[in-house]
């Protein structure tokens, strides 16, 4: 009304200036600004007396989830000039039919498209959103709040006009959970959103409060309504804003890099727990090996206890070793004088395992350890490449085709270690295991494509965090 009311002060109603004007038409005009009027002061009287009760608005109007120019650039916030501001649109009004809390599980990137998936959610059954909890049980027990990695200021406003997020329950609920009388579930993985209309939905009715223990992957990569698709993106893309302190000392660590010309960022998945975890043991001593054995067996949340490394290896299911790595980068070209920085925690072997990366690539940086820095570092390199395909490879595989398709090196690993196996055993030239590996990977770098989906098996297929083109602006 605000902007039809402008409208018509410069382009309906004219001065009287020229003529005589009747009287009737003098009434007319002042009665139609009295009747409007007091039809603002009644809608405002009855907002104010609403409070907190929402009116639902319709979805289907206007698309309400930003298309990729409309949102902020988390990476380049830190590299680029050309960074529009995130502008908060007004408060979204819709009837709350409960809250959701939620505790997140998993590494800091599995967390963070989980709390991207649970937004989603919270949007499409219009229910209130508590800041998500992180883990802090894991085998990194990281004591970190949400709070002390992501601006959690930004993420409640930027997203007010899709959702309704609070710190904490209001007063009169939280005895509830102090007396541990909360609904707790974890929801079943990958679902669609009609599980969580259908049976999620009526549960927060009932109980008003409902809280989810788990949040890996419980969100189908495909087949749910595009702006559920979209503003998964949004999340992920401009509201989750690390805190001021990280993005300074990321931005700080990307003009470093860049003074000294390009990089390339290595995600080198060899830290002891991976190993472990996969039963990957390529590479490790016999004493090493009984060592990552003894720590899967340490876990009882590690299903899988007994592993033939050899066969994992063969399928392409292992991390590329350190030494595997440098060998596969050498083969496509990279030039020796790059920059490499080095995104993972303590490399299992340490400087046995990492001696031919260093010395094919002589300039060599490790990070701090710090897996949001690492985030953040990845997004700005002028190359990515992971050596294992999880959580922080595929979600920074994505966002990197966000900020317009940066190369991004997926490399075939089942591929990868035949050609590396016969170029160590003597049976395979240099030169034919180089053009090899470049022709297996010349559509491998991170281009405009369309996700594979399998139907009923969701595991195999595409993840979305990884490529999600539906937000994407170019073509495939």
């Amino acid at each position: 009304m605000g902007s039809e009311s402008r409208g018509e002060r410069h382009h309906g109603l004219k001065p009287y200036a020229e003529g005589k004007v009747k009287s009737r038409s003098k009434f007319k005009v002042w009665m139609i600004r009295m009747t409007t009027t007091v039809l603002l002061w009644t809608c405002v009287l009855q907002l104010t007396a609403l409070g907190h009760t929402w009116v639902p608005r319709v979805w289907n109007g206007r698309p309400s989830c930003s298309s990729p120019s409309d949102v902020p650039i988390q990476g380049q916030q830190s590299t680029s000039a050309i960074v529009k501001k995130f502008v908060h649109s007004p408060k979204r009004i819709y009837n709350n039919n409960g809250y959701l809390m939620v505790s997140c599980n998993g590494g800091l990137n599995q967390m963070r498209a989980a709390i991207c998936d649970m937004v989603a959610v919270v949007r499409y059954l219009n229910v209130t959103l508590i800041v998500p909890e992180l883990d802090k049980s894991s085998f990194w027990s990281d004591p970190s709040e949400f709070q002390d990695i992501f601006d959690v200021d930004h993420f409640i406003t930027s997203l007010r006009d899709e959702v309704r997020i609070l710190k904490e329950l209001p007063p009169r609920l939280k005895w509830r959970v102090e007396k541990g009388s909360v609904y707790t579930m974890p929801p079943v993985s990958w679902s669609d959103i009609s599980y969580y209309e259908n049976q999620i939905l009526s549960l927060i009715k009932k109980h008003k409060i409902v809280h989810f223990t788990k949040t890996d992957t419980r969100l189908a990569n495909n087949a749910l309504p595009l702006e559920i698709q979209k503003l998964r993106c949004r999340v992920n893309f401009a509201a989750l804003k690390f805190t001021s302190q990280i993005e300074e000392l990321g931005r700080r660590v990307i003009r470093i890099l860049h003074q000294n010309g390009p990089f390339l960022v290595l995600h080198l998945r060899y830290e002891m727990d991976m190993l472990a975890f996969s039963g990957c043991t390529h590479g490790c001593t016999n004493e090493e090996a009984e060592e990552l054995t003894r720590m899967r067996y340490a876990y009882p949340w590690w299903k899988e206890k007994v592993i033939d490394s050899a066969f994992k290896r063969k399928d392409g299911l292992c991390p590329l070793t350190p030494e595997e790595t440098a060998l596969v980068l050498r083969a496509l070209d990279i030039d020796h004088r790059i920059q490499v920085y080095i995104a993972a925690g303590e490399i299992y072997g340490g400087e046995r395992r990492m001696r031919a990366l260093s010395e094919a690539f002589p300039n060599l940086n490790h990070s701090s350890q710090m897996a949001a820095l690492d985030y953040m570092v990845s997004l700005a390199s002028d190359i990515f490449v992971p050596t294992y395909d999880g959580n922080m490879a595929k979600v920074v595989e994505g966002h990197r085709r966000f900020l317009g398709f940066k190369k991004t090196i997926t490399l075939d690993r089942k591929v990868l270690v035949d050609l590396i196996d016969q170029y160590t055993n003597g049976t395979l030239a240099w030169e034919d295991f180089s053009s090899s590996i470049k022709a297996a990977h010349a559509t491998r770098l991170g281009r405009p494509t369309r996700r594979v989906t399998i139907p009923d098996r969701p595991k195999e297929e595409d993840y979305f965090y990884a490529n999600p083109h539906e937000c994407l602006r170019e073509a495939w």
